[in-house]
């Protein structure tokens, strides 16, 4: 199989993708608008791996072969002889089309086109370019080298090679796939995350019970490894919110209308671990 990556957006996600895709052996080139962000983006894979050595879970020598094999760039051109290209940049969906519709005149004909979207139809992004059979959703998870899923979203006209070849990659990463076969806002997982979510949080709001006990009752009652509010401050409300009205505009749904505490929190910063409030003191 081919091993030429690029990845467009080299935040959190993006340079996560990055990571595990040339410790597994793909050559991969990082692009983002501006130096610092390549920087900060590469500078966090290089401490990511640091620690995986730390650890004994990887070889100091695997570790400098697998960040030798990412180059980083300000340059969209850099996708011309890309067989994979995964874009990683915010959740808006002017912002993905624009990058798509670049990425349409400059990627290889039979190059795979990915959106790490968690929430926007495939299906919307995919009608910017002029190929949309080579569209295809790769939503991975938070953080990405340590996460197992990768969820591909077939988009009304993704071909089924397209959707084959995205798992080959998926998979030869180390990633376990699910198939979202329609594709809805959301997907599969953003749904039931959001939906969850958005009840423990009116729950929490209307004073039925505090966040810990709810986040406890998931833990114990369900089995589930975190509690949907912590789950909340470790994605960042910010942008669980953003994600849930995404669902909500597109489906009018109304199990997806975030609650009011939602929104305050987001106007007053309290957006989880990354401000040090949300639902929890962190």
């Amino acid at each position: 199989m081919a091993k030429k990556l690029a990845v467009i957006g080299a935040g959190l996600m993006g340079s996560g993708i990055a990571q595990v895709s040339a410790q597994a052996g793909w050559d991969v080139v990082l692009r983002d608008v501006t130096d610092e962000a390549l920087a900060r983006g590469k500078g966090g894979i290089a401490s990511s791996f640091e620690k995986f050595v730390a650890k004994g879970k990887l070889e100091a020598a695997a570790a400098e072969q697998a960040l030798a094999r990412i180059t980083t760039t300000t340059d969209l051109e850099a996708v011309a002889d890309a067989d994979v290209v995964v874009e990683a940049v915010f959740e808006k969906i002017e912002v993905k089309r624009e990058i798509f519709q670049a990425l349409d005149k400059l990627a290889k004909d039979d190059a795979v086109l990915a959106s790490n979207t968690s929430a926007i139809p495939i299906t919307k992004i995919a009608a910017a370019t002029s190929r949309p059979e080579r569209v295809v959703g790769t939503h991975f998870f938070s953080p990405v080298p340590m996460m197992q899923l990768c969820e591909l979203v077939r988009g009304y006209k993704t071909s089924d090679e397209t959707l084959a070849t995205a798992r080959e990659f998926a998979e030869s990463i180390g990633k376990t796939c699910v198939v979202v076969n329609r594709d809805v806002a959301g997907f599969v997982t953003t749904r039931l995350i959001s939906a969850l979510v958005v009840e423990a949080a009116k729950l929490y709001e209307s004073g039925v019970a505090s966040a810990e006990d709810i986040d406890i009752a998931c833990k114990l009652g369900f089995g589930h490894a975190m509690g949907p509010l912590a789950t909340a401050d470790l994605t960042g409300v910010d942008i669980l919110l953003h994600a849930t009205e995404n669902i909500y505009t597109e489906s009018q749904d109304e199990k997806f209308a975030p609650p009011e505490v939602m929104r305050r929190m987001v106007d007053a910063g309290d957006i989880g671990r990354k401000s040090g409030q949300g639902f929890y003191s962190h």
